[in-house]
């Protein structure tokens, strides 16, 4: 924030720099689809982004949505998956703690918003069907051709473009104006610290959560606050600090996603996918340490937890080729960060574990594989092929990549007052509200973020063109 001004101030400015019907801050996934659907309802919308070019979370995501009942996944051949079920996964890995009105919002609606944006603009959606990921029940992830983040934004970014909608960059929302119980304003910084009024009928907050301030991560998720932080540098909690100061309803702040394998210190996510195919992780003794088959957002725990907060992957050659179909894998390759060894002595070499170590983890796992042994984690390793010579490894470390909690809303996207009131034109998705993983880091389910970011957008831009 600006100095000692307050984030709220309850009346507008004389100056007055340009209006728009509906304001949505920032310029992500949840906003733009937020400002997509508020334009198709005929309403006159600005974006604002705090950075030069847009990035944000969603970028840095794997850009993977997880969505029912889709016509995506029928043709490829899923005919059986619905919004009860996907609820169903969310409730159960969230130990039936995420809000029970925010899942089924989330669960209904990102089917349809996914096929509104391939029908109304063109973005091409396929279903991962090569694995399942950890706590969900059907193939269900869907992805842009590219199979990244970066590529989902561009293709969310040139639809805004084509329909017109203008996208104000270098314009970092640090003040909120009200006016007799709703939203009439928001008030920018630009990089000179000249400052802007923006008025408005209706506002979104899809200005993310509050990962990038140490001081609130420090404050609501203590036992991430020491781990690295490789989210956006700009989720720096406005929409929350807006929110308390208004008294709107609060939930989940202990809540975040993390990930057990951010390639060190290439700072290069490595898909938990390889994982599924019989992947494990060991600590620099040699040893494994958890269920590698649980989710890779509580993983980033207990990765943290193990000696200087290092892990290394290790896999074979199935597993490695398997991998080369996620872009982020290749361009780890690039960075030299993944170490190949012929058997387990160079392994040992490599991965500077101790010989002996590594040599009785691999044994072990392999009696587990063969039903000789039981994993003292729990792990079923009897569905996976041997891992066999020559392995691969890489170096990881665990991170906060999001934070979860945050304002909560009704079922359109209306942020709550803690009288259980709804503010009449303050709608958030994505970080800046409440999630659907619970209160902590188990209850991370894969795709968790995009999910709530697009569904919630897509109600919110709906609700918002309604309202003003």
């Amino acid at each position: 924030m600006n100095g000692t001004r307050p984030s709220v101030i309850y009346r507008l400015p004389e100056r007055i720099d340009a209006s728009a019907e509906v304001v949505v801050v920032g310029g992500g996934a949840c906003g733009l689809v937020a400002a997509l659907r508020a334009s198709a309802a005929g309403a006159d919308v600005i974006v604002l982004e705090r950075d030069a070019t847009p990035s944000g979370s969603t970028s840095m995501s794997s850009g993977f949505v997880p969505a029912p009942a889709t016509i995506f996944q029928r043709k490829a051949g899923i005919a059986d998956d619905t919004p009860e079920r996907f609820v169903a996964d969310i409730m159960a890995k969230s130990k039936g703690r995420a809000v029970p009105h925010l899942a089924e919002l989330a669960a209904r609606n990102i089917g349809p918003t996914l096929e509104w944006l391939a029908e109304a603009h063109g973005i091409e959606w396929s279903v991962l069907t090569d694995f399942l990921y950890p706590g969900h029940s059907r193939h269900r992830m869907h992805a842009v051709p590219e199979k990244t983040g970066a590529g989902l934004m561009a293709r969310l970014l040139a639809a805004g473009e084509a329909q017109g909608i203008p996208l104000v960059t270098n314009a970092r929302a640090v003040r909120l104006f009200m006016e007799n119980g709703r939203v009439a304003g928001i008030g920018i910084e630009r990089p000179d610290g000249a400052e802007e009024t923006i008025a408005c009928r209706a506002l979104v907050l899809a200005c993310n959560g509050f990962g990038g301030n140490t001081e609130l991560v420090r404050q609501h998720i203590p036992e991430i606050a020491d781990g690295l932080y490789h989210g956006h540098a700009g989720n720096t909690g406005e929409a929350l600090s807006w929110g308390q100061a208004l008294d709107a309803r609060t939930e989940h702040l202990s809540a975040y996603q993390g990930h057990g394998s951010l390639a060190h210190p290439h700072g290069i996510l490595i898909s938990w996918a390889l994982m599924t195919k019989g992947a494990i992780q060991v600590n620099t003794r040699g040893e494994r340490f958890s269920d590698e088959s649980g989710g890779y957002s509580e993983q980033a725990v207990h990765v943290l937890r193990q000696p200087d907060g290092i892990a290394w992957n290790i896999y074979d050659r199935r597993i490695h080729e398997f991998a080369q179909d996620f872009p982020d894998y290749r361009e780890a390759m690039a960075a030299g960060a993944i170490r190949q060894a012929g058997d387990a002595v160079e392994l040992a070499c490599v991965a500077h574990l101790s010989e002996s170590r590594i040599a009785e983890t691999l044994d072990h796992v392999e009696a587990c594989r063969k039903g000789e042994a039981q994993d003292i984690f729990g792990r079923d390793f009897t569905a996976f092929p041997p891992l066999e010579p020559p392995y691969h490894a890489v170096k990881v470390t665990g991170a906060l990549f999001h934070t979860q909690g945050g304002l909560m809303i009704d079922e359109k996207a209306c942020v709550i007052r803690q009288d259980g009131s709804s503010f009449p034109n303050l709608f958030a998705g994505g970080g800046a509200a409440c999630g659907v993983s619970g209160p902590d880091v188990s209850g991370y389910l894969s795709g968790n973020g995009l999910l709530t970011a697009m569904a919630f957008g897509f109600i919110a831009g709906e609700s918002a063109a309604a309202g003003a």
